[in-house]
This record gives structure tokens, C-alpha cells and sequence, in this order.
């Protein structure tokens, strides 16, 4: 078995952004220097917790320099500050992992990115107009195949995503059938390849087809073997069942709800197969930086995966377009940033990195109502 230290979470594309009070200041800044100044991206961050986001911890990578801050809390009742060593959940972060390797299984002509869906799950896709024999890997990897998300389901939404419903289910087991299962109930938004729209259902079925692909029963040891442990990313980890995160970890909290006021919950333990390859990995902003940096650089992919990977469609922002598991994001400056952000109960993260690798950024609040880490990017890229 390889190392599986793991932990991790429900994911989220559909985690409230809502906005509350929650005000407790305090930075600090991490012991090595990038070379240039991050006095933007420190007032950011700060401006993150003045506008009620619990805590914060952003990682900088430029170059062979390395910047880590924090702002606020890692713990409500404790007031104890947050890590830059913090281990969190990085929800729907997870897929540009579960993209390469697809990809790297593409490189070694194992599966093609225009497979269909039925050749590697045979009748898994099927029912209420949805047709696995027409739908592509590749389709699956932009979320143009038009599968239902099973997060947006009703009765799953009211069983997992309210309050009531979320501390009696948190430790619920589900196997992705029973997620699939969700989906299939539902019809699909279009016909692959019509258009675009975000569902989690998509890299649900891509984890099982690298499990297909490689014999595996567990595509947390493929992601582990061809990622985590060739690049050292000792703070990252597939979890199974463990409900808890890693040490050092904050707490983690949620209104669970979509008002802007009443209670704080503290959402901290929850069970993580409820995302399966949707977003259930654990990382940290020094291990989110150095992934994005290898993977934009080269040093996971070949040419022709990387140049795939990077071939995009149009998204549902104006700002950004969808590759394979990876965002091209347009800054107000005219930068462009590449990666993936990632909401679940109490976590929101954002990982980018410019189109050579070198200068790249993790950020994660331990709040899932205010502030923007788009803001804290543009701070960081854009000086503002």
C-alpha cells in the first residue's frame, strides 16, 4: 500500500458565499522572502478577516523564493491564530489532480481522452436522457457532457447542506454508485458537447475510470504514486474514512444556511467520501504552490498532455475559461492565472499560478460566508 495519511471532505462547487461578522486581526509572516514586496497581498488578506472571514493562510511562491502569511484565527473559542502549515480541505482543487492523471494515463496509451464514458464503465451512465456511449473522457474532464451534479439534487442538498440535515449526516458513508445513482435520477442540463456547466458528477466518474484504467481499486493510490510522493507533498492526502484533519490544522465553520446572520457552526469533522474525485483530497498552501509550479512547469505532464490540459471552452465567468481541470483565469491587469479554487463547509481555497509555473499562490479561509480570494489574487498579481 503506499502512504495514505488521509483526510479530507464533502466538496463543494455549490458552498455558500455569503457574507457575516466575524472580526479578529493578527498576521504574521513566514520566515523566507520572495524577492519583491507582497504589501498588497498583506492588506488583502487582512481586509479578507476585517470583512469577517474567521481566519486566513496564503502561501507565495516565486521562483526558488518562498512568502506564507496569516491573518486572523485558526480557532473561535481558543483564539489561537492561524497556521501557514496548516492542513485543510481543498474540495473541488482536487480535479486538476484527478486531470493529470488521466492524463498521464493518456501519455502512457492506456486511455484516450476521446474514449467514451460507456467503454471504461459499461451501463454506468444511463437513465432520464443521460448516455454514456456519447459522452468523451474529455467531456468530462471540461464539464461540457451535460451530467446532472448530484450536489444540486434536492433531496441531497436538504440531507447534507442544512443545518439539521448536515450534523446528522456529516458521517454518513456513500460510495460514488450511491452519488452516481443521485445524478442518473435527474436529467441531464444538454447534450455532450452543446455547452458548459460545472458538475461534480464529472470527476466522480473520472477517479473510477483511473481505477478501470489502472486495475486499482482506489484512484487515491494512483494520485499518491504519480503526484504526492514525487513531489514531496508531505501535507496532502486521498482520505478514506478518517473525519478529522491532519495536524496542524484550524478549525473550520459554516453558517449552513444562506443568510448572512444567525449561528456559526463548527464544521470541522465531516466525512470525506461524500466527494470522492469531486474534491475530497487534504493539502496545505506550501504543497498547493509547489504542485501548481510543477505541473505548469513541465514536470508532470508531457508537451502534448499540458498543451490538452490547457486547451479551454467557455466557462460560466466572463473572466475565466475551463480546460481540462484547470482555469484560465483572466486578471483586471491583464495577467493570466492558471489552477482551480475548491468550497466546502467551513473551507475556501484558491490555488493559481502563472502559465510558466513561477510565480504561483494558495490561499484558504477557514470561513465559508465573506470575503474574496479573488481579491487577495489580484493583490498579489495585479498590485491592487
Amino acid at each position: 500500500m503506499n502512504r495514505r495519511a488521509r483526510t479530507a471532505a464533502l466538496t463543494a462547487a455549490t458552498v455558500m458565499a455569503l457574507s457575516a461578522a466575524l472580526t479578529v486581526p493578527a498576521t504574521a509572516a513566514g520566515p523566507v522572502a520572495a524577492p519583491g514586496g507582497h504589501d498588497a497581498t498583506k492588506r488583502a488578506v487582512r481586509a479578507a478577516v476585517a470583512d469577517g472571514v474567521p481566519g486566513v493562510t496564503v502561501t507565495v511562491r516565486r521562483g526558488h523564493g518562498t512568502w506564507a502569511a496569516t491573518a486572523g484565527v485558526g480557532n473561535l473559542k481558543t483564539g489561537k491564530p492561524r497556521s501557514t502549515r496548516d492542513h485543510y480541505r481543498i474540495a473541488s482543487i482536487t480535479k486538476t489532480f484527478v486531470a493529470t492523471v488521466v492524463l498521464q494515463l493518456e501519455a502512457e496509451g492506456r486511455l484516450s481522452l476521446d474514449d467514451t464514458v460507456e467503454k471504461w464503465l459499461p451501463g454506468t451512465v444511463r437513465g432520464n436522457g443521460h448516455d454514456g456511449g456519447r459522452i468523451t473522457l474529455r467531456q468530462l474532464l471540461n464539464h461540457t457532457s451535460g451530467i446532472f451534479d448530484y450536489l444540486r439534487d434536492a433531496d441531497f442538498q436538504q440531507k447534507y447542506m442544512t443545518a439539521d440535515g448536515f450534523m446528522r449526516h456529516r458521517f454518513d458513508r456513500a460510495t460514488p454508485e450511491d452519488l452516481l445513482a443521485i445524478a442518473m435520477r435527474n436529467e441531464p442540463y444538454f447534450k455532450p458537447g452543446e455547452s458548459f456547466t460545472y458538475s461534480n458528477t464529472n470527476y466522480v466518474l473520472a477517479a473510477l475510470v483511473i481505477e478501470k484504467a489502472t486495475g486499482n481499486d482506489d484512484y487515491g493510490d494512483e494520485i499518491d504514486r504519480r503526484i504526492i510522493e514525487p513531489l514531496h507533498l508531505t501535507s496532502t492526502s486521498v482520505p478514506t474514512t478518517r473525519v478529522t484533519l491532519p495536524r496542524p490544522s484550524s478549525r473550520a465553520y459554516s453558517k449552513l444556511a444562506r443568510e448572512t446572520t444567525g449561528p456559526t457552526y463548527d464544521v470541522t469533522e465531516l466525512n470525506p467520501r461524500l466527494a470522492y474525485g469531486s474534491g475530497q483530497m487534504v493539502s496545505s498552501s506550501a504543497d498547493l504552490t509547489r504542485f501548481y509550479s510543477a505541473l505548469l512547469g513541465g514536470r508532470l505532464l508531457p508537451p502534448e498532455q499540458l498543451k490538452k490540459m490547457r486547451t479551454t471552452v467557455e466557462s460560466s465567468r466572463d473572466t475565466s475559461r475551463y480546460g481540462l481541470g484547470l482555469v484560465d483565469r483572466k486578471l483586471s491587469c491583464g495577467v493570466h492565472v492558471w489552477g482551480h479554487d475548491g468550497g466546502i463547509y467551513g473551507s475556501n481555497s484558491d490555488a493559481v499560478t502563472t502559465a510558466n509555473g513561477r510565480h504561483t499562490l494558495a490561499v484558504n479561509f477557514n470561513g465559508d460566508w465573506s470575503g474574496s480570494t479573488d481579491a487577495i489574487i489580484e493583490a498579489e498579481f495585479c498590485g491592487k
